[in-house]
């Protein structure tokens, strides 16, 4: 049995970041759980007192759930040997890569994630997750993974996909709020049916929320979607079937075209 921790980290501590759990059981993968946040993924086994990153508590907790450790950790999160105070060669391939396509990455800095980064992979490296930036994946480890292009190659899009809550007046500008919503519906229900496939159980533990749910409410269903992205990233690079974008100290693994 193996299985995967994806996380959609917030680059602060005060905003919540999604997680999603896989296992893999008789040669199939399968999504195990997901929350929107670490406080709620905590509470799946009852805890109600923690609502930070605590890398001991959230692998016991996957290990609980999973039935067994997982193999790697795959974090939205950019991760280096170090303070990142500048864009790296990873950004700068994703960029080469998927940029004409608009998924290029966010520019990291030494305010952010600055410190949460490099706080986040020391606690993992320190039980065994250490950053992983190369091919073949050889142990346990931890991989930086980017939902934008991985989305491009589920879906087989020509561009970044258009699924971010608070972007929706930029997507569709000459939009009513009520059209906005039912386009950003559609992209989400196009992006559950695809994960679904690659990864079974989507669609059932990560719901739609009701058109007129509060605006925390579809934030949080996105976090808990992107989580799975990370997740289905990381299965993709344990059984070798993604790209590390990147150099041997800051790579970003993109699941590979299909077909390739």
């Amino acid at each position: 049995m193996r299985a995967v921790l994806g996380i959609d980290a917030a680059w602060t501590v005060h905003n919540p970041s999604g997680v999603a759990l896989a296992a893999q059981r008789d040669g199939a993968w399968h999504l195990v759980a997901v929350a929107p946040s670490f406080a709620a993924f905590y509470a799946l086994r009852g805890a109600k007192e923690q609502t930070a990153f605590d890398a001991p508590r959230l692998l016991d907790d996957a290990t609980h759930l999973a039935g067994a450790r997982p193999d790697l950790v795959a974090l939205d999160m950019p991760l280096m040997d170090g303070l990142i105070t500048t864009r790296r060669r990873s950004d700068n391939a994703i960029a080469s890569a998927y940029g004409a396509r608009g998924a290029s990455t966010h520019s990291p800095s030494a305010l952010r994630p600055g410190p949460l980064a490099v706080d986040m992979l020391a606690a993992l490296t320190s039980l065994g997750y250490p950053l992983l930036c190369t091919n073949p994946i050889t142990g346990p480890g931890t991989l930086e993974v980017y939902p934008h292009p991985a989305l491009i190659e589920l879906t087989g899009a020509a561009r970044r996909l258009p699924y971010k809550v608070h972007n929706r007046g930029k997507y569709w500008p000459a939009l009513t709020g009520p059209e906005r919503l039912a386009n950003l519906f559609a992209q989400w229900t196009t992006i559950l049916a695809a994960l679904d496939i690659v990864l079974p159980g989507t669609a059932a533990l990560a719901p739609l929320p009701a058109p007129d749910a509060p605006l925390r409410h579809l934030k949080a269903f996105e976090d808990s979607l992107d989580a799975i992205i990370c997740a289905w990233v990381g299965i993709c690079a344990l059984e070798g079937r993604a790209i590390a974008h990147g150099d041997a100290r800051s790579a970003i693994w993109v699941p590979a075209p299909y077909g390739t």
